[in-house]
């Protein structure tokens, strides 16, 4: 697994994580750790988390033409 598909699982992981927690309890980490920073942190993080998924996305689809 090269790094860049470590690189999108991780972010992922962390959107997935925030997810369940806003869902769950309607508590945003990324929102409540970068708060006193930025909102366009905040905002750089949930693109970047998006962009993750996309790539990671296309990349698994480029494997599995691959394999046929």
């Amino acid at each position: 697994m090269n790094i860049v598909k470590k690189i999108c699982i991780t972010l992922i992981v962390i959107g997935a994580l925030n997810w369940g927690l806003v869902g769950l309890f309607n508590f945003n980490l990324v929102t409540f750790i970068f708060d006193n920073l930025s909102v366009v942190i905040s905002r750089i993080i949930f693109s970047l988390v998006g962009i993750a998924g996309v790539v990671y996305v296309v990349s698994c689809l480029l494997d599995m033409k691959d394999i046929d």
